[in-house]
């Protein structure tokens, strides 16, 4: 009918028109955006007003559909993109982050305790991948076998009923205080082999859930007083306990990985292999490297001011990226576990398009949680806040790999005439005795400015969706 009426060479209406018209306005929501109308004008005629018009072309479910596009005025057209989760995003979360009840240091738990497969069912309501987990999280320390079996039970009808898969399991070596001064690192040789018992049978559980990567996540591994332990021996019982755990896993002939992960203190006042390159450093000196990577986490990069992007494209080049943690963090400050992309958003840019740009193809964990004022309604913003940001940050960051004038002033700025190329490459006598002849005009190359000014502003443009 509406159609029928902007049809050409109608002047005037009919009143049966009017009325059906009226009719269908009644029944059906009518989105109008203009230019020289108020809100008041455009409701008197039985129309919604909508004034953002990228936000409400992203929220009125009728528009905010997948690959839609949406005419304006001017011929112009907005891509609609869909922001849901899907599987192939592998997007997973812990069950210690969606699980956290709130407490911290100064205040006990504001919400209540969830069992492991109510978890689940949360994370499958809000559309995630996977579930991951310390084995304490899903089991009891204490637990009887009995318990431990219709923990199990439950939490795998969940998994079924669900969909959810869990790709990588890890180990509670810091909670209990048998483990206040380190597990592989503790000075107490019967704290050592008690967490390769416990390592063993945390990995035993994974796998039966179907892990194929194990993080290790030394949180006590260190010292408030130097003058406690010797570094050098430290890193040689971490190096024992690794190699024991690697053979273990070979000789079970279990399809998995170890993938490390760094931190630079807290809970300890200072953590041995506190940054990603320290593992790396530490994994080649492994019986088994080929098995062990890293699993980088922005939060324990950021708190000490380092760029976490570098150190993941680091960890990649090297081969060793097996699993990421995603959050965010202040620098210099404990560590908070903020919902990705809350903080720092030029740096989640730029870490969504390595990832997206390299081709990683492991999961997205998010390692974080709500914030101590949420109820479970709230839990569950925080995980779709973290699922849609990424996805977000990955529009964006095709849309930077396309955008004329960016890929423009990168191609300037790369530019190279190919005259240097007979000096690169490997060391022969000859390159080098060339070298050593060439003369650099140094003025004229320092002359050159390099535009990254225009490229960073652009870059922030494209984020801040003004950029056509």
């Amino acid at each position: 009918m509406l159609d029928l009426l902007a049809q050409p060479g109608i002047q005037s209406h009919d009143q049966w028109q009017v009325q059906i018209q009226a009719q269908t306005q009644q029944r059906a929501d009518v989105y109008v955006f203009a230019v020289g109308l108020c809100d008041e004008e455009i409701r008197s005629a039985l129309f919604t007003p909508v004034r953002d018009l990228p936000h409400s072309l992203l929220t009125i479910p009728i528009l905010a559909k997948p690959d839609q596009r949406v005419d304006l005025p001017n011929n112009k057209e907005i891509p609609m993109t869909d922001y849901s989760p899907k599987p192939e995003h592998k997007f997973t979360f812990g069950l210690w982050t969606v699980g956290s009840r709130g407490a911290d240091p100064f205040g006990s738990a504001t919400r209540e305790y969830r069992t492991p497969a109510e978890l689940v069912y949360l994370l499958g309501e809000v559309g995630a991948y996977g579930v991951n987990f310390h084995d304490n999280d899903l089991i009891p320390i204490d637990a009887t076998p009995a318990e431990a079996e219709d923990i199990k039970k439950e939490f795998r009808k969940a998994l079924t009923d669900t969909g959810l898969v869990v790709p990588m399991a890890t180990t509670n070596l810091f909670s209990d205080p048998i483990f206040k001064d380190g597990a592989f690192t503790s000075n107490d040789p019967r704290v050592r082999v008690y967490a390769l018992q416990k390592m063993m049978n945390a990995i035993d559980l994974g796998v039966e859930f179907g892990a194929k990567i194990y993080v290790f996540w030394g949180g006590r591994e260190g010292t408030e007083t130097d003058s406690s332990k010797s570094a050098i021996e430290s890193i040689k019982r971490s190096r024992e306990a690794l190699n024991f755990l690697c053979d273990y896993t070979l000789e079970k002939r279990y399809d998995l990985k170890f993938a490390l992960e760094a931190k630079p203190n807290e809970p300890r006042a200072d953590i041995y292999n506190p940054t990603t390159g320290h593992m790396l450093a530490f994994i080649s000196t492994l019986d088994h490297p080929e098995m062990v990577g890293v699993n980088p986490e922005v939060a324990h990069e950021h708190m000490v001011g380092i760029n976490f992007m570098h150190g993941v494209a680091q960890a990649w080049e090297a081969g060793k990226l097996f699993h990421i943690d995603l959050n965010d963090q202040y620098p210099g400050r404990y560590d908070q576990d903020l919902r990705f992309g809350s903080r720092d958003i030029k740096a989640a840019f730029f870490l969504v398009k390595f990832l997206e740009d390299v081709g990683y193809t492991g999961s997205r964990h998010f390692d974080a949680h709500a914030y101590r004022t949420e109820d479970f309604d709230g839990v569950k913003d925080f995980a779709r806040g973290c699922m849609r940001t990424y996805l977000i940050l990955k529009e964006k960051a095709a849309q930077f790999n396309a955008d004329k004038e960016i890929q423009s002033l990168l191609a300037e700025i790369h530019a190279d005439d190919g005259k240097m190329n007979p000096y690169f490459g490997a060391y022969t006598p000859q390159k080098a005795a060339l070298l050593k002849a060439h003369v650099f005009d140094r003025s004229a190359i320092a002359r050159r400015g390099l535009r990254y000014e225009r490229l960073d502003q652009l870059t922030i443009d494209l984020l801040l969706g003004v950029r056509g």
